[in-house]
């Protein structure tokens, strides 16, 4: 864990070895998020989908769509 201290112009400066490691870059923007009083940098996703890919491990949309198309199906039968 690190600390930060706030500038007089509300800067904060994120150390090195968290921009390394998240491939931070001058010029890049990071999300503000409020956890319910909890702060956290967020950094955008390069590509969100593919990002994503695999989060939920069993899962799939597409069958999952299916299966409701199916259903309806059967009802409307």
């Amino acid at each position: 864990m690190a600390t930060a201290k706030i500038s007089q112009k509300g800067w904060v400066v994120i150390p090195a070895k968290y921009r390394r490691r998240h491939g931070l870059k001058p010029g890049d923007t990071v999300r503000i998020v409020d956890y319910g009083g909890v702060l956290a940098l967020v950094p955008p996703l390069k590509d969100a989908i593919e990002d994503a890919r695999g989060m939920l491990p069993g899962a799939s949309l597409t069958r999952a769509l299916l299966a409701d198309r199916a259903h309806e199906r059967e009802l409307e039968g």
